[in-house]
Parts: structure tokens; C-alpha cells; sequence
């Protein structure tokens, strides 16, 4: 109880301060990395390591060839609310620099023990300060070259609530490439380089222009399904890239925004992308993008986050305009113009673009008597437009033993499913019908252990960003369970060498992306088979013959005796409606027949 002399509000000691603002700002040992950069990208530096144990845990140590600090700045950084970003309220309205608040470094020591060594231009000795939870600094001199070098060790040491919601090293440690990987994306003339446990991830040099640092980050194979784009009006400037339709997927990432520099998260962007695809983008698909805008500071707020990770814009309808239309103006520009539709070759739906060398389970050769006349899609007012967003192998489903009187009746617009199935009407969709078949049989066939490996014939190459080949090499144990056999080729490199023979031909690339991005949310380790199912229903979902796919009665037959013998469910693993059933009494009440 408090006496009534002393009161119940107090002002809080200093170091139960630094540790609330800690948990404001450091939310991981990524969080760490990302301050930490941003502090070395604002002094100027063109050289970066980041040096890392234990996902972060135990250490990260960042050095730079940044200007340094004289002593008094050196002591003075570690106090909270010191910076020398700002002087005066105003500067907060045209802010040119990625740090500003001054809380990192203390609240970084705060919860680590921390050790600063830096060294301004032209100084002989430079100034190291250490810190055991940001409680007493010790300061001494030392000899070394310009720039700045921080340790922070045991992240989280003196705070085991925080601690203890860390997830896997794997998992950590795939959050600090990502940080890298944004912060080098958005300054290609800086060099980067990353090491884990002491060896080399990787290492960005120094490139001339953003796309080049692309090609760094994301591969050879960006190039093949990013469209550039460019625009500009009324003060906003935007640059960079976007998938073309062709290649979206069902994954979210990447999903890049920068603005001024700096990568956030924006509701307006990803509406306006959103909005800016239109009809291009199939349903259900996601589209990927890389955005560098660039606008006056003034119509600029980014002080709405602690973290700085979101902004908020003055005009916000303008930046909205901007965007939607420099991705329109990607596919609707003039017929006279070179167009991205004109440059990208034809993708028809007879073409089996998905086929990887597997011997098929589920799909065999397509031959020129399986499609019912009329199916063809090239022959219907919408086939160039389902050209345009439809990769689907178009090769037959192969036929079970039949469960229940079956009569195909047909397909409405190359996705709904038209049949009778003993003396009931059902329209299907194909698409979550199939997903369903698919994932019910992975589920069964692993619980029998009888869920049996395909070998791919040349196995296929995997190229991932960093963060995503972290991610990986915590899955693989759980990939090889299900049959996705993948192995690390190289240093940064992974093939894939079998799949479940139950999924036939697969395009193997996306659907490892997919699955990593869906494991990401998915850390429930209660059962492996917790774990498997959203593994199963992201591989039943990639290989589902999907909606715009023309399908011959036999194929269509054999697909309702599939779905029938599973007993006729009536939604996909994610939730999603598969059919409509009218009996035949309702039909006869419908038309006023007597029943």
C-alpha cells in the first residue's frame, strides 16, 4: 500500500525506462541489426559486415567505415534521446536520415551487454565504451582505422520473459538476412557482407545501379518474370519492378516497398498494386513487386512507429493515383508503344509448361483426341486472356475404380464442373475439388506410410534470397517426411531431386516458395502431423488442376469419381466452397412437376 505522502504515480527508475523503450524497439535480434544498419548507413559508410552467432542470440557485431565519433559524441550516443539527427521540433518534417528517435543504442544496451569502438576521420585513437545492461559505462582509448564497430552480446540476458518468445536459430537468423537483404537492396553503392557462426552467407559488392544489386539478391531468373516500371507526377517519383501475371504466385513475397529509403508497410501502396493488376492478376494469385518511391519529406510522416516501420502521407490519394497507374500503364499502354504484352511471348493452355521430366501419376502425355470439340481455349472470345494468366499442364487425369453412377454433363467457363452423380445435379468447382482429392490422399497415404517419392529425372534447381535458404534448412527434415527430397548444392545453392509421386508433374520451384512462406506463420510444433497438414495443403493447392483450364469429359469423369470417393467433401484444406447439390425433388419443385 502506498502512504498518501508518497503517492501512487513515481517517475520510473532509469534503467526500468530503457528497458520499456527496449521493448518498443528491439523486438528480436533482427530489430538489433536493423538499428544498427540504419546508424552505419547514416555515417556515411560504404563497406558493412555483419558478424552473427547463434541466430543473434549469443552475438552480433557490425563494423563500418562510417565517419566515426569523438569520444564526448561516443558517450553521449548511449544516453537516451540523444541524437544528431535532429535540433530543433521542425526537423521532424523533412527528415533525410533512416535513424532519428536516439533510443536504439540505449535501449540496445539495455538489454545486452554492449561494447561501442569508434574512431572519427583523421584520429589516431578512437574511443571504446562497454556496458553490462546499460547500467555503469566504462571508457577507454584504443588504436584502429575510421569507423565504427558494435557488439552486442546475450541479447535479452537480463530479461527471460523477452527471451523466452525468441523462436528457432534458423528462424532468427532468416530475420536478420532479411534486414540485410532490405538494407542492400535500397543502397546498392554500399558493400554488404554477412556471416553466420563464422562463415560467409553471402556478400553483396558494390553495384553500379538497383537493378544490378537485384540481380545480387534475387538471381539471374528475376529478370525472366519482373516487368520495370517508372513513374512520375505531382512531386511523387516511383521506380522498380513488378512480376509479370504470367509468374504470379500464391506467395506474398517479395513484397518490397521503400519509401525515401526506407522499407515499410503501407496500406494505400498495397492497395493501389492491388488495384493497379486488375483482371491481369488470376484469382487467388498474389502479386509480387519491388517499389522504390521517392517524395518531399514534408508530406512525409515517419514517426508513427516506434520501430519506424510505418509512414503515413499527407496526400495520401495522390501517392494511391501514382502507383495504380504506373502499373496500368505496364499492361494497357498505347498499341503504338513497346508493350510488356507484346514483348512476353503467347502462354496458351495447350502448351505443358509445368512438366519437369516426372513420370505422372495423375496427369499423362496430352494426345490431340482428349479434348471434347469446342474446349479448345484459343477458341472462345476470352481464350487470349486466360492465355495470359493460365500455366496448366494440359495432359488427361488418369481413372480409379469407379465408386458411384457418374454421368459428366460438361464445364461452364473452363472452371465449374457440370455432372449427375446417381440422381443428383452438382456444379463443382474443378480447382478445390481436385485440392481436396489431392490433399486427402497425402494426408492417408503418409498416415500408411505409404506416401511414396517420385525421382525427378534432371533435378531441378532451386535458387532462394537468403533469408528463404534459412527458412529452408530448418524444413528440410520435415520436407524429406512428405517426400521433397531438396539438398543444399554449393554454398547458396539447392536442388530438388524427388517429389511425392502422388503429385504427378509439379512446378517445383513455387511450390517450395509457397510452403516457406506458409511455414513461416505456421510455428506449431504440438504433433508433426499439425505440422504436415498446411505442408499438404499448400502442395494440394500448387498442383490442383486450376479454374481457366479446359478439361475433356474423360477427365472431367474422373475427376467427380475421385471427389465421390472421397466421400463428397464440400471444401478445400483452406476453407473454400467445392460444390452446389440439387436433388432431384428440388429440381421437380423448381419446375412444378409432380414429385
Amino acid at each position: 500500500m502506498h502512504s498518501p505522502a508518497q503517492g501512487k504515480i513515481q517517475v520510473l527508475p532509469d534503467d526500468v525506462s530503457c528497458r520499456i523503450a527496449a521493448g518498443e524497439v528491439v523486438e528480436r535480434p533482427a530489430s538489433v541489426v536493423k538499428e544498427l544498419l540504419e546508424n552505419s548507413l547514416d555515417a556515411g559508410s560504404t563497406l558493412i559486415t555483419i558478424e552473427v552467432e547463434e541466430g543473434g542470440r549469443r552475438l552480433i557485431r557490425i563494423i563500418d567505415n562510417g565517419e566515426g565519433m569523438s569520444r564526448s559524441d561516443a558517450q553521449l550516443s548511449c544516453q537516451r534521446f540523444a541524437t544528431s539527427k535532429l535540433r530543433h521540433e521542425n526537423d521532424l518534417h523533412h527528415l533525410n536520415t533512416l535513424g532519428f528517435r536516439g533510443e536504439a543504442l540505449p535501449s540496445i544496451a539495455s538489454i545486452s551487454r554492449f561494447r561501442l569502438k569508434t574512431i572519427p576521420p583523421d584520429s589516431p585513437v578512437g574511443t571504446e565504451t562497454s556496458s553490462i545492461g546499460g547500467t555503469t559505462w566504462d571508457i577507454q582509448d584504443f588504436a584502429g582505422t575510421r569507423g565504427t564497430e558494435i557488439e552486442v552480446r546475450d541479447v535479452f540476458f537480463n530479461t527471460p520473459g523477452r527471451l523466452k518468445f525468441l523462436k528457432s536459430v534458423p528462424t532468427e537468423f532468416s530475420k536478420i538476412c532479411y534486414v540485410v537483404q532490405q538494407a542492400a537492396l535500397v543502397n546498392p553503392t554500399v558493400h554488404f557482407r554477412l556471416f553466420h557462426q563464422g562463415n560467409k552467407v553471402f556478400e553483396y559488392p558494390t553495384a553500379t545501379t538497383t537493378q544490378d544489386r537485384l540481380l545480387q539478391v534475387y538471381g539471374t531468373a528475376f529478370l525472366e518474370r519482373y516487368v520495370p516500371l517508372a513513374h512520375q507526377s505531382q512531386g511523387v517519383q516511383l521506380a522498380g519492378f513488378t512480376v509479370s501475371p504470367h509468374f504470379a504466385r500464391n506467395t506474398r513475397s517479395p513484397q518490397e516497398i521503400f519509401v525515401n529509403r526506407r522499407a515499410v508497410k503501407n496500406s494505400t501502396i498495397a492497395h493501389a498494386i492491388q488495384e493497379g493488376y486488375g483482371s491481369f492478376l488470376p484469382k487467388g494469385r498474389q502479386p509480387q513487386y519491388i517499389l522504390f518511391l521517392t517524395l518531399d519529406p514534408d508530406s512525409l510522416d515517419v514517426n508513427v512507429h516506434p520501430t519506424k516501420r510505418e509512414v503515413r502521407f499527407s496526400r495520401p490519394e495522390i501517392i494511391h493515383s501514382g502507383i495504380r497507374q504506373a502499373i496500368k500503364n505496364v499492361f494497357f499502354e498505347a498499341p503504338t508503344q513497346k508493350t510488356f504484352l507484346r514483348e512476353t511471348p503467347e502462354i496458351t493452355l495447350t502448351e505443358p509448361v509445368t512438366s519437369r521430366g516426372l513420370k505422372p501419376s495423375f496427369w499423362s502425355p496430352a494426345s490431340s483426341n482428349t479434348r471434347s470439340a469446342g474446349h479448345s481455349p484459343t477458341s472462345t472470345p476470352t481464350g487470349r486472356a486466360l492465355s495470359l494468366l493460365v500455366q496448366e499442364p494440359t495432359t488427361p487425369y488418369a481413372s480409379p475404380e469407379q465408386p458411384c453412377s457418374i454421368y459428366p454433363l460438361g464445364q461452364i467457363h473452363h472452371t465449374y464442373l457440370l455432372g449427375q452423380i446417381d440422381d443428383d445435379l452438382y456444379i463443382i468447382d474443378q480447382h478445390t475439388a481436385h485440392e481436396r482429392v489431392l490433399f486427402e490422399r497425402l494426408l492417408r497415404n503418409w498416415a500408411n506410410r505409404e506416401l511414396s517419392q517420385q525421382g525427378l529425372l534432371i533435378p531441378e534447381p532451386l535458387e532462394l534470397p537468403p533469408h528463404q535458404q534459412s527458412q529452408l534448412e530448418e524444413w528440410l527434415p520435415t520436407f524429406e517426411k512428405v517426400g521433397l527430397q531438396i539438398e543444399r548444392f554449393g554454398q547458396t545453392a539447392y536442388v530438388v531431386r524427388s517429389v511425392p509421386s502422388i503429385l504427378g508433374s509439379v512446378s517445383v520451384g513455387p511450390l517450395v516458395m509457397e510452403l516457406l512462406e506458409e511455414l513461416t506463420e505456421w510455428r506449431s510444433q504440438d504433433s508433426l502431423e499439425k505440422a504436415l497438414r498446411p505442408i499438404f495443403a499448400t502442395m494440394a493447392c500448387q498442383c490442383a488442376v486450376q479454374a481457366g483450364r479446359a478439361m475433356s469429359h474423360p477427365e472431367i469423369h474422373t475427376l467427380l469419381q475421385d471427389w465421390a470417393q472421397e466421400r463428397f467433401p464440400m471444401t478445400c484444406p483452406h476453407g473454400r466452397r467445392i460444390a452446389l447439390r440439387h436433388s432431384v425433388q428440388e429440381l421437380q419443385t423448381l419446375f412444378a412437376r409432380p414429385t
